[in-house]
């Protein structure tokens, strides 16, 4: 290795290195923050690693009823996250895998739901689930949830499914496979990469969903995470530490699914290795 590649080199390293540390500083600090007393954290505010661990504030947010908070999160978010795979993958068979009259115009009309405003939707969708009877119920979110989840899912399935060869497809009808055999045995298993993506990527969008929870829920109990956490910082305002430990558990179930599939989200967002 040559002068100028070991300097390059040592200069990628210390950019990575840089950007770690600028990224990753803010999870250590509300980490560190989070198991600190109250005591110390005025004493020292900014230090990230505390000298005395505790896990009251923990405890503490736990018993103020973040677990509720926790599970109604969980239900919708993992409700409307299975209910978009399904009909994603539904949808985008025929559209990437079929010819037919109004095949394009089709994918174009869900691809222009990405540029939908969220808010210009808000008072039709309160109106709507109360006139359903479904207000301030954890089921008013769902339709909006999946709503609002198709369009990018069925925009990056379509692109995926596109690049799967079609000597595939054509070996199994020679078998005597239907549509809906093919697409199960077929197309189905040969997308993973592109459902983990989508199953990321909603999944972050409405764990962190505020607006239509702070419109369409009232009931302290039906509330989700997010809409929780401003009840805590309420509750928790002079209590820093406290509200850490409350966002701290909160995106937990965030970092454990990306660490798990993060492979396959680079996958999917790549077009995976079936391209060309």
């Amino acid at each position: 290795m040559n002068p100028l590649q070991l300097v390059k080199r040592i200069m990628l390293y210390v950019l990575a290195v840089s950007l770690l540390l600028f990224t990753f500083y803010p999870f250590m600090y509300m980490v560190g923050t989070s198991l600190k007393s109250m005591n110390e954290f005025f004493d020292n505010p900014y230090a990230i690693v505390p000298d005395t661990f505790t896990f009251e504030h923990y405890f503490a947010v736990v018993d103020m009823g973040l677990a509720g908070y926790f599970l109604n999160s969980l239900i919708i978010t993992v409700s409307a996250v299975s209910l978009t795979v399904v009909i994603a993958s539904l949808a985008s068979y025929p559209l990437s895998r079929l010819s037919f009259r109004f095949n394009r115009p089709l994918f174009l009309l869900f691809v222009a739901g990405m540029m939908l405003p969220i808010h210009a939707t808000l008072i039709p969708i309160f109106v709507l689930t109360q006139e359903m009877g479904i207000y301030d119920t954890l089921l008013a979110l769902l339709g909006p949830y999946v709503a609002f989840s198709l369009p990018i899912s069925i925009f990056i399935l379509t692109q995926f499914m596109q690049e799967i060869p079609k000597e595939l497809e054509e070996a199994a009808q020679i078998d005597g496979a239907n549509h809906w055999t093919i697409f199960r045995k077929v197309i189905f298993p040969n997308v993973t990469p592109a459902l983990s993506t989508i199953v990321i990527y909603n999944f972050v969008f409405l764990w962190t969903e505020f607006i239509f929870a702070l419109i369409l829920l009232t009931t302290r109990s039906k509330m989700t995470l997010p809409l929780g956490l401003q009840n805590f910082y309420g509750e928790l305002m002079i209590n820093v530490p406290g509200l850490m430990a409350a966002i701290t558990l909160a995106s937990l179930p965030i970092l454990l699914l990306f660490i798990i599939a993060q492979e396959r989200v680079v996958k999917g967002l790549t077009g995976g290795a079936l391209k060309g």
